[in-house]
Formats: C-alpha cells, structure tokens, sequence
C-alpha cells in the first residue's frame, strides 16, 4: 500500500498519538458506569472518540490523494503553547481577570494577521464570560482578581 495523502497520514498518527495520552493520563481516575459518571468517563470516551477519527484518517490518506507535505512554521504551535503556560503560571497568583486577556494576547501571536484592538476586546469580553459562567453559574472555585496582602476574588 502506498501513501497517496501524507498530510493526512501524520495528522491521523498525531490525533492517535493524542488519544493514547489522554487514555494514559486518565488511567488513574475512576471511570464510574453510565448511571453514576466518574471522573474518567468523559477524558476517556473523548480520547477514544479522537483516536478513532485519527485512525480513519489514517486510514483515508493510504486511499484519497493529497498534498504532500510541506514545511510549516513554529510561530502558530510555539506562541498557542506559551499562553497555555502562561495561563497556567497567572491563573491562581493574579486570577481569572488577569490570565483572560493575557492568554488571548499571546495566542494571537500566532498569526501575523492579528490586530490588537481586536484582540482586546475579544479577550475582554471572553474573560468576562468564562468569569460569569465558571465563578457565578458553575459556583467553581477559581479567583477573579488576585493582589497579595490586598484582595482575593
């Protein structure tokens, strides 16, 4: 069998690559049974789900032809990758009202076509929704604004 679509092959082998670390990071959560969802009930059948799209792509690049691949950028994944951790590191020592923004900020780094004004209003308005769904209607335990020895929200 050859390869007609090799675009496809390696995003199917990198969604199954992502299914078997999700199955592997949730091995430890109990997953329950469908009258009493457990922890690991949703990770996994997520996982599976993805690794089952993943194989079909897999599966399709041996069958329909594609583009070949080519070289791509590091911008796009490296500054995603950052805001992730710089939500990780802001999201308990300065809240929600700070890590908002500041991801949307960084991710849109990832493209050269980004317009800041745009990109603060959008973050703006997503942090405040994420802060009316996860603190107010979810009753989640997550900080609003933190400044030590001042406040906590």
């Amino acid at each position: 069998m050859r390869v007609r679509n090799p675009q496809d092959l390696l995003a199917g082998l990198v969604l199954v690559g992502v299914a078997l670390v999700a199955l592997w990071a949730a091995g430890s959560l109990s997953q329950g049974r469908l009258g009493a969802v457990g922890p690991g009930m949703m990770p996994r059948a997520t996982a599976v789900l993805v690794g089952a799209v993943g194989a079909l792509v897999v599966l399709s690049a041996f069958v329909a032809p594609g583009p070949r691949l080519e070289r791509w950028s590091v911008r796009g994944p490296f500054f995603v990758c950052l805001a992730l951790v710089a939500f990780a590191v802001t999201i308990r020592w300065m809240g929600l009202l700070v890590a908002g923004p500041l991801v949307a900020v960084i991710s849109s780094a990832a493209s050269p076509e980004t317009r800041i004004k745009e990109i603060l209003v959008f973050g703006i308005a997503v942090t405040a929704f994420s802060i009316a769904l996860f603190k107010y209607l979810l009753n989640l335990p997550i900080p609003v604004l933190v400044i030590p020895g001042v406040i906590v929200l």
